[in-house]
């Protein structure tokens, strides 16, 4: 096949992955319309996909898993990757120049080199795991593992161009997602909650606090608890997180993720590991929130791909300082304001600053 013709297919196939991926009302819905045409496109047994926290890359709501067993096994994939050497981490996929790789192509076909294959891939019939980061820019929107069964074909690299190629389109669709709505609105949320976890990783406590943040998360895998609870797999993964820092794992990112609930407004979950006798490590503490407004700022920002400078900008038209003030502040000129104002009405569909406002600070986002 020439590669002219090589090339043309690869486009018609992006062009009708994307198309269904534009009809989609959700994240969820767009990984569950993605998979499904790509299946058709380049057959896997199995996949799953999970959306992450842009500023950490830590796995959150929504996630869905396709034919790949129970919840525990899922917990244990999560417990691999951020705990354990593996070939392949998504933490290095998100950084690198193609931000997808097959697990067989990396290890020249000697799979067993993984230790997520040696525990849990090998057993459950995996003959190989395409991954994939779905980012724009280096901020990572989406995870994604396709996986083969019971001796088939290991991925191609025509298959690895065509999921690279989805990477950042797919990235860029899933972060409008994450746009406020009029059901943001944090008023009446909850306080803080607490969850403690043993060295082991078991939950052993809960406050009232935190059953309530739990009881308004979106569905997806869970794993029950001696707390008479299920636990989102996005919580087990932040507190693993919390243990893989506290070991001084290299590039470990922060253990924090975000979170939207059922009712549309954002959490946060941050874990960190206390100090056991004798400087061994103790329990894992986790605490999940309603999100601060700068940190519902932040996510606006990413939501509509301002720059940290937009952002900045756009913070203080939000005060009602005019031009000659953002200036000064920012110790930029007033022209370069002018031409960062342009830029964001741009990427916020907006054509004057009271629109800006009410389209990415409602008054419940404006920042404090």
């Amino acid at each position: 096949m020439s590669a002219a013709r090589r090339h043309d297919e690869v486009l018609s196939a992006l062009t009708k992955v994307l198309a269904g991926a534009d009809r989609a009302g959700d994240a969820h819905d767009l990984f569950s319309r993605t998979s499904a045409e790509l299946r058709q496109l380049m057959p896997f047994d199995s996949a799953v996909w999970a959306a992450t926290d842009p500023e950490t890359g830590l796995i959150t709501a929504p996630m869905l898993v396709e034919n790949l067993g129970s919840a525990e096994r899922c917990a244990e994939y999560w417990e691999s990757e951020l705990l354990e050497e593996n070939v392949l981490p998504f933490r290095d996929l998100a950084r690198a120049a193609v931000p997808v790789a097959g697990l067989r192509a990396a290890t020249r076909d000697l799979p067993a080199r993984s230790a997520r294959f040696r525990r849990l891939l090998g057993s459950q019939g995996v003959d190989d795991e395409l991954r994939a980061v779905l980012r724009v820019g280096d901020r990572p929107w989406a995870v994604t593992s396709l996986f083969r069964l019971g001796g088939g074909a290991p991925f191609g690299q025509d298959e690895t161009t065509l999921l690279a190629g989805l990477s950042a389109p797919l990235a860029s669709r899933l972060r409008r997602f994450a746009r406020p709505s009029a059901s943001d609105a944090q008023a009446g949320a909850p306080a803080p909650g607490l969850m403690l976890f043993d060295p082991c990783g078991e939950p052993t406590s809960i406050n009232d606090e935190a059953r309530q943040h739990l009881s308004r998360l979106p569905e997806g895998p869970s794993i029950p608890t001696t707390l008479g609870l299920r636990l989102p797999i996005w919580l087990v993964a932040t507190a693993l997180q919390a243990r893989a820092i506290a070991r001084g794992q290299e590039r470990a990112g922060g253990a924090r993720t975000r979170i939207r609930t059922v009712d549309g407004r954002w959490l946060t979950c941050r874990a960190s590991c206390l100090s056991g006798p004798a400087g061994q490590p103790g329990p894992v503490a986790l605490v999940i929130e309603p999100a601060a407004a700068a940190d519902r700022a932040v996510l606006t920002a990413e939501a509509y791909g301002l720059t940290p400078r937009e952002l900045q900008v756009t913070q203080l038209v939000a005060r009602g300082l005019p031009t000659a003030e953002i200036a000064a502040t920012l110790f930029i000129s007033p022209h370069t304001v002018r031409d960062h104002i342009k830029a964001v009405f741009g990427k916020a569909e907006v054509s004057s600053r009271g629109e800006l406002v009410a389209r990415l600070f409602a008054e419940h986002y404006r920042p404090e």
